[in-house]
This record gives C-alpha cells, structure tokens and sequence, in this order.
C-alpha cells in the first residue's frame, strides 16, 4: 500500500511544479483599472522647492534620449514640470522592439515632489505589424487575466516595468543629492 502511494506521489509531482506557474509576475501601479503610476518622495528637509524643480526640470531634459520625446512645459511658480517619456524596449533576440510612450507629470514643493505617469501607449517596431501607437491598457487587461496577445507580451511588460523603476529610482537621486 506504502509502496502504492509513493510511486502515485512521484508520478503526480511534475504536474504540481508546472501548476505553480509563473513566479515572478509583472506587477504595475494602476487606477482604475489602468496603468497609473503616483509616487511621493519626502526628501531633505533643507531642500527648497526653487532648487527641486530646477534639479527636476535638468533630470526631465536628460532622461528620455528617444525620436519621439515631446516638448517639456514647465511652471516654475507651481512647481510643474509635464511632459512625454518614451522608452524602447526589446521584446525579443530577432530585433523587433516597441516603443512606449507615456505622460510625465513631476510636481515639487520644499522637501518633497510627487511623479505621476499615466496615459500609456505602445509601438511595435516590427515586420508586419502596423506601426501605431495604441493604448496598452487592453493588452495589460488580457495579459493579466492570462491571455497574452503574444510570445512578446511578458518582455514586453516586463521591461516597461524595469524602466519605470529605473526612471523612478534615476529621479529620486537626482533630487535627493
């Protein structure tokens, strides 16, 4: 009976490891059911608002080294800074890429700045594709409900959210120094 059991055990055991699936899922800041992110940093007490938004506004000319990255609008006396970031991200060892383009908005008071970005879109760069932008929202709903689109979706969101902690944690030392 002993003997029974053990060898149903071993047999049943690969089907348990392939039910744990994937074990590192993408997770994004969302609202609404869309991808928002909306983070406030606390910094320095001694840090002015003046010095935050030029720091800020010298971070936002630098970070985004891309085609399509729009103009900035500033307005220094509310402490604003909004604009378009865009980053590429490569989806696979062919080459193919998309381009993801989204709304920046940086607000800064003394010793602390608030980071929002929002209004997400993607841009495949590849062979028979149509090369739009379009929301990203109805790939990221499917996505998560285990749908991908396609072998490109977790690269994909996986270096979207890469990116988007790296942008954040580039900011928070560019104005914490």
């Amino acid at each position: 009976m002993i003997k029974k059991l053990i060898i149903i055990t071993l047999s049943l055991l690969p089907y348990l490891c392939v039910a744990q699936g994937d074990i590192h899922p993408v997770i994004m800041q969302m609202r609404n059911g869309k991808i928002y992110f909306d983070n406030t940093y606390s910094l320095n007490a001694g840090l002015k608002k003046e010095e935050l938004f030029s720091r800020a506004v010298n971070w936002f000319k630098g970070a985004f080294q891309d085609p399509d990255k729009g103009a900035i609008t500033t307005d220094e006396k509310k402490g604003e800074i909004s604009g378009t970031g865009v980053f590429k991200i490569v989806t696979s060892a062919s080459g193919n890429y998309y381009w993801l383009r989204f709304a920046i908005n940086i607000t800064v008071h003394n010793a602390t700045y608030e980071l929002k970005a929002y209004d997400f879109y993607e841009k495949p760069i590849e062979p028979g594709i149509s090369n739009e932008y379009s929301k990203i929202e109805y790939r990221w709903w499917d996505y998560r409900q285990g749908k991908p689109w396609g072998a490109e979706d977790k690269p994909l969101f996986e270096g979207m959210s890469k990116d988007l902690n790296e942008m954040m944690a580039s900011l928070e030392t560019t104005m914490s120094k």
